[in-house]
This record gives C-alpha cells, structure tokens and sequence, in this order.
C-alpha cells in the first residue's frame, strides 16, 4: 500500500512512496493527467531530483493521449526540454498514442558504446598519456569538429538508411560490430526525404566526430566484479582496459529535431490536443506529421549508429599505433552499442493483453532480459548489456537487463544526471585545480576547451554509484563490473 510523505514535495507535488525505490505521482495532483507519475529513485536521489522542476515534467508527460501505465523517470531524471531528461514514455498506437520529439531530444540516439581488449592496467600505465594524446589527435571533438570521413550528398542519403553498416560496408568494422549492436546499427522505416536541406547540410562533413558537452571518449579499468557468471561470459576480469564511447547523431539530428519541434506546434489544435507545456507538441503516430518525423528520426538514429561505428574505427587504429599490434590481436571487440534518445514501435503487454506502443525514451536506455526475442544470439542467454557511464572522476557500470524492467518497457537509465547547471558547474570550478586533482588519482583529460572541463566538472553530477543502486535494487537491471576512468577525451 503506498503512503503519502508530505516533506518530499517539488512545487506542491506530494509523492507516494510505492517502495523504497519507487515513487508516485497521483492522477489527482493536476487535473487532465491521463496516468499517474513513477519515479525510480530513493530518498537520498529524491533531494537532488527535487532541486529542479523535472517532476513538474513527469506530471505534464502524462497528460500525452495514448500514455499507458505511467509517466516514468528513471534515477538520473533532471530538467529538459518537454519530457525530463531520463523521461519515459509509451503511448498505444492504435488509441490514439502520439509521437512527440520532445520524448527524444535534440542529440537524436545520443548513445554508448563499451569496447572490451585484451590489455591489462600494468600493459597501459605507462603508455596511458601517449594513449590519450593519441586519441585526441586522432578523433576530431568539439562543437562543430569536422572529420576525415567525409559523406557525399548521395551516399548520405544511403547511410541515412544503413546506419552502421554503411561504416562496416566501408571497411571501419566487421558484421560483429553490428550483431553486438542495438538494432543491429539500422532501425528500420527511415525516410531521407522527410529531412531537411538544412539537416544533410549540418551533418555532411560531421560523421566520425565526438561532438561536444558531455560527449566522451574514455580509456577505463574495471575495478569491481559483481557478477562472476556474466563477467566469464563477457571474457572480462579486474584491471581490464575498457574503452566507452559516447556520442551522438551531432548537428543532424538538431536540427531533425528543431525542425519538427517547430512544425509539430500546429498539430495540438489540428488535433485537439492538450498538453500544459507546448514543448510537448506532437501528433497521433499514424497522422502524416507522426510518420514524417519518425522517418526523419529514425534517419537521425542511423546516423548516430553510423557515426559510433566510426568513431570506434578511429579509436581501435589509434590503439594499433600506439602498441604496435591491430586490433583484433589487442581483442577489441564490441560488447554492446546501446541508444539513448529515441522513440520506437514496440510490443508490450499492458493490463494482460499485448499492445504496439511508441515507447520514448529520453536519457534512458533499452534494458531487455534474457531470452528476450530482440536480442541477438549472443545475448539470448546473459540478457542485453546495459551501459551507464559516470563523470570522468567516478565510475561507469556495465549491467545486464532484468524481467523487472517490464514495468517501465524495458528501460533503465543512461547515466548519472546532472545536478547543476553548465553555467553553475563553470561558476563554481576552476579547471587547473580539477585536472590537477584528478591527475593525482591518476586521470588524464584531453578536451577541446576548458569551458568542457569545468562544465563536466564530476560534481556537477548525481554519484552514479547511487543511480546504479537505484537501477540495480529496483530490479530493472543487474550489476555486471564497475570501471573507473584512466584517460578521458572531451568534447
């Protein structure tokens, strides 16, 4: 039976505690909400998730037509744009469900990858500052950063399509790569003709580029095992170099996303659509509106796939260089490719009976168990990897999907989630001292600019050991191995 806990409030927002994990937001808290609102997190999360207006958010989610079961937000949830960063949403097509791209965000599958090898901390100590250095010559970052892996008009219509196998199909990877990748690097139904001039323009010369803000490339050990079972399976054990990239579809999928947020306004009268926030535009997924955006989506997906694959292809040539040996010698396989911001057509059972949804996951992640008939053959028995990375002081997890993620449609967290602001991180951390003491744990950081550093500051972020607890005790996903970082590239 849940309770009601009158001192934790957010803007007269009265929680229901459901567990210790788990808390809600009634139905009656504003008038118009279709479902209640779930939080995944405990009560020491609860202080910081409380300092911004995120769950004002989850609330105004559910007043989207369509939304079954709940308004979700997962540990790392804060403030964003409509939905809350860490929002998850899924809305039943055939009565009615919208698609909304403020449930995706702008940076369209922002995601993760986790790269294992075969090298040991004692095999990179001393090579770990040629290694970073390396790598920040090697992989262009920052806002606007161009590549070397330049995209013809035509042919950027074909990755658009491809994703990932388009980069493989170019020799930057092999069809492992792609099994060991969410949707196999290619969600299907993109449409090049639902994207802007605007859109191919920002994204021509921007495939193989880490982006800017929170985006990372990073050289990680494991440092703690969890589960010894799933760890052999992996072939992963303690002091192993752990690659993680994190990146997205860049100023391609911006500007999909700005172009539609835009478009899409009209669509709430055309509709008759009512939501308390107009970043929340969107239209019934089987409307013109809700097909184009999806194609154009999902051509943003792609791209992002197709940018992770080369983005992995530079950094497994910069690690050939530096220890003399390729890749596959140095055992740089994928473990896992997983998005973050996206919005798919799925299979759920809602109230015993299964319905197609459009599930959006915002700053969370996909988290199926196994035997699952989405994973590949790989996984059917471990279940999917989850990755969660940290801030480049603390850690990052690896974890496995669990049955208990039903409940929120398969979806865990994608990261620790801020808990200030860039502009108070850089207000309140000073980049010298912060390199010097993350030097003395023996991190590098290599970055673009020194606005990056002190706007990643690692306290400008939630511990993501606490998340993971949250993730881990709820029973959404299982700890795996935990990695602290060695080398980290900024954008």
């Amino acid at each position: 039976m849940a309770r009601t806990v009158p001192n934790l409030t957010m803007d007269d927002i009265a929680l229901e505690k459901i567990d210790d994990y788990r808390w809600r937001i009634p139905r009656s808290y504003k008038p118009g909400m279709r479902v209640p609102g779930i939080i995944y997190a405990d009560e020491k999360l609860l202080k910081d998730i409380r300092q911004d207006k995120a769950l004002e958010q989850v609330a105004n989610v559910a007043f989207l037509p369509g939304i079954v079961k709940a308004s979700l937000a997962m540990p790392d949830i804060h403030w964003g744009y409509g939905f809350p960063i860490g929002g998850v949403a899924a809305t039943d097509i055939e009565n009615g469900g919208v698609v909304s791209p403020g449930g995706v965000g702008f940076d369209i599958n922002c995601g993760v990858r986790l790269v294992r090898t075969d090298l040991q901390f004692e095999d990179v100590k001393d090579k770990l500052k040629e290694l970073t250095y390396a790598l920040f010559s090697d992989v262009p970052s920052g806002v606007g950063s161009k590549g070397d892996i330049r995209v013809g008009a035509k042919e950027e219509k074909e990755l658009l399509v491809k994703g990932a196998k388009w980069a493989v199909e170019k020799g930057l990877g092999t069809q492992d790569d792609l099994d060991c990748t969410e949707e196999e690097g290619a969600i299907q139904g993109a449409d090049p003709a639902a994207v802007s001039e605007r859109a191919y323009e920002r994204g021509k010369a921007q495939s193989g580029t880490l982006g800017s803000g929170n985006h990372f490339l990073e050289v990680q050990a494991i440092d703690q095992l969890y589960d010894r079972d799933a760890c052999d399976a992996l072939g992963l054990n303690s002091g192993q170099i752990m690659v993680m990239i994190h990146s997205g579809s860049r100023g391609f999928g911006y500007q999909v996303c700005e172009d539609y947020t835009r478009s899409m306004v009209h669509c709430l009268a055309k509709y008759n659509i009512s939501v308390p926030d107009r970043q929340l535009a969107c239209a019934p997924v089987n409307s013109a509106e809700g097909k184009a955006y999806l194609g154009a989506m999902k051509c943003a997906a792609n791209y992002a796939w197709a940018n992770r694959q080369c983005l992995m292809h530079l950094t497994r040539r910069a690690f050939e260089r530096i220890f003399n040996m390729s890749w596959q010698k140095l055992g740089m396989s994928l473990i896992y490719d997983v998005a973050h911001n996206i919005a798919k057509i799925e299979k759920h059972i809602v109230d015993g009976k299964e319905k197609t949804l459009c599930v959006h996951r915002k700053g969370a992640t996909r988290s199926i168990p196994a035997g699952h008939p989405a994973l590949p053959q790989k996984y059917k028995k471990l279940g999917q990897p989850v990755i969660i990375p940290g801030d480049m002081g603390r850690n990052s997890y690896l974890l496995i999907g669990q049955e208990g993620a039903a409940e929120t449609f398969y979806s865990a967290c994608h990261g620790a989630g801020r808990v200030k602001s860039r502009t108070a991180s850089a207000r309140s951390t000073n980049a010298d001292t912060l390199l010097k003491e993350l030097a003395s744990r023996g991190i590098i950081v290599k970055a673009s600019g020194r606005e990056t550093i002190v706007e990643e500051a690692p306290q400008a972020y939630k511990d993501v050991n606490d998340v993971v607890d949250v993730v881990h005790n709820a029973g959404l996903a299982k700890r795996v191995c935990r990695m602290r970082p060695l080398g980290v590239i900024k954008g």
